[in-house]
């Protein structure tokens, strides 16, 4: 992401944030309280704290991106999902998100089974590596991809668990984690109308949100 100035800000909160981050703002309820994991430069918080009227808090790995959301008032603090997770109490947050990550991080599974612990919604994003242009790639080229979703070199990706929609659905089964909402964006961040369900949007899906929840765990 890029850097937070004051035009992009102004941008961001006429309605100019990327189109999967506001379809991940839609699925937020105003004045919720929300951690967005990974925040990067601060855009969507950003747009929820400004938008949406919620109690916004974000980690960030990056110092850099901490001080960009910091600089324009953000709480955000430096932290790895991956360690710090554990220590916030369940239910802590109405939202908690983790956009475009997930295939970064090293144990998937337990990060997923913390973000639906300590909030009472989870919204995850991510590419899909079933998506057919990537499949294409890998049968006519023989080679590892490199598209505008996955963006790196194989020797240099930080993407280390790639999934699939199909590979995402299955694992929250076996966490016994309920999918409330699905989104399944073609190309150009365009939503289709695929359900998450059908094969075909495995196919022809370049991305998923998902908005989630422990099984037994109404509002």
């Amino acid at each position: 992401m890029s850097p937070l100035d004051g035009t992009s800000i102004r941008s961001r909160r006429s309605g100019g944030i990327r189109l999967d981050l506001k379809l991940i703002a839609d699925m937020v309820d105003p004045s919720s309280r929300v951690l967005d994991i990974g925040c990067g430069d601060g855009a969507l918080l950003d747009y929820l704290v400004h938008e949406k009227n919620v109690d916004g808090r974000g980690i960030e790995l990056s110092m850099d991106g901490v001080h960009t959301c910091v600089s324009h008032g953000l709480s955000v603090i430096q932290g790895d999902a991956e360690t710090d997770l554990k220590d916030y109490p369940s239910g802590a947050f109405d939202y908690v998100i983790l956009s475009q990550t997930l295939q970064a991080m090293r144990a998937p599974r337990t990060v997923l089974n913390e973000l639906v612990r300590i909030g009472r919604r989870a919204i995850v994003s991510f590419p899909n590596f079933g998506y057919w242009r990537i499949r294409m790639a890998l049968l006519w080229m023989g080679r590892m991809p490199v598209t505008e979703r996955l963006g790196y070199e194989w020797f240099e990706t930080p993407n280390i668990h790639f999934c699939t929609i199909k590979d995402f659905t299955s694992l929250c089964d076996t966490l016994d984690i309920s999918i409330d909402r699905s989104v399944i964006l073609g190309r150009d961040n365009r939503p289709t109308r695929l359900a998450s369900a059908d094969g075909v949007a495995n196919f022809f899906g370049e991305q998923g949100v998902f908005m989630l929840r422990r099984n037994g765990m109404g509002d």
